[in-house]
């Protein structure tokens, strides 16, 4: 799902073809016939998208959905066949499809301030306005969802645990700080299964990632499965030996007799971690750019 803001407006103002790249709202048409012998007639259904020019030349389209915000899975054309078959609609955005994007991106704004300042009800409220407007918005089910587990309610959370598993937006780099705090705050509401079945999900779509292998660590260690939490702090400190947390982790493990003398990296100079549950924040507290690894919890 891609996320609209304040630089929407300008982003879908080139419709051209020419030396500016082809973004902007663009539309298709089909032709069906309904009815039978005499009573048969023509009828012309057009569907709009939100479409943006690739550095490989092709074209990403995503569908607008019934509320006129780009939702639901994108999808690459060649370039060729999109000049042919899309029509550029400039009009259309500017009366109809901005002033849409922008209540949404309101609604989860105005969610993201109340649920900072620890109101709950009312950035469930935004949250809901926003979904109702784009179901699969990614900020906003990542929203909602914390908001519930700030709540402590787990079964609400598990509703938007389920939803947020099946959308693979969730698990896009641009929503790195978002998967961040909800992996963390599911495993601090002691839902980890759940925990784990969401980072497993993020294993299968992102690169290898040791701050990754080490939240699996995490998960398998509160599930009491001590194997599975070796394997992957193994993983973990195999792509980067250096990582302070993982060797901690590592060091308490040894500390504990749940590994060998002789097993695993030497971390005879590591002060193990005080207990199992130490977290470890992003250095600076920003959101991570697109190369920065998932947040250790």
């Amino acid at each position: 799902m891609a996320e609209h803001g304040q630089g929407a407006e300008t982003r879908h103002e080139i419709v051209r073809d020419g030396a500016e790249k082809i973004k902007g709202i663009f539309s298709t048409q089909t032709v069906a016939r309904v009815g039978t012998g005499t009573t048969q007639r023509k009828t012309i259904q057009k569907t709009y998208w939100d479409a943006e020019e690739l550095d490989s030349g092709e074209i990403s389209v995503q569908p607008l959905n019934r509320n006129y915000v780009p939702s639901g899975p994108k999808r690459n054309i060649p370039r060729d066949d999109f000049l042919t078959k899309f029509n550029p609609e400039p009009e259309f955005y500017v009366s109809t499809v901005y002033p849409a994007m922008k209540e949404l991106d309101g609604a989860i704004v105005r969610g993201e301030k109340h649920r900072e300042r620890g109101a709950a009800y009312s950035a469930e409220f935004e949250y809901k306005q926003a979904m109702a407007i784009d179901e699969e918005n990614v900020r906003a089910n990542f929203g909602l969802g914390l908001t519930y587990l700030d709540r402590g309610d787990q079964a609400k959370a598990n509703d938007i645990f389920e939803r947020l598993v099946g959308l693979e937006a969730a698990f896009n780099t641009e929503h790195k700080h978002l998967f961040n705090d909800f992996g963390i705050n599911m495993r601090k509401n002691r839902m980890y299964d759940q925990a784990l079945k969401y980072y497993l999900r993020a294993e299968q779509l992102v690169q290898n990632d040791e701050h990754l292998f080490h939240n699996i660590a995490r998960c398998y260690f509160e599930k009491g499965n001590i194997e599975g939490c070796r394997k992957y702090l193994v993983k973990s400190l195999e792509l980067n030996p250096n990582l302070e947390a993982s060797l901690k982790f590592w060091a308490f493990l040894k500390e504990k007799g749940y590994v060998g003398k002789g097993e695993g990296p030497d971390v005879s100079a590591v002060r193990p971690a005080a207990r199992s549950g130490d977290d470890t924040a992003a250095a600076d507290g920003k959101k991570p750019a697109p190369s920065a690894p998932i947040k250790l919890d």
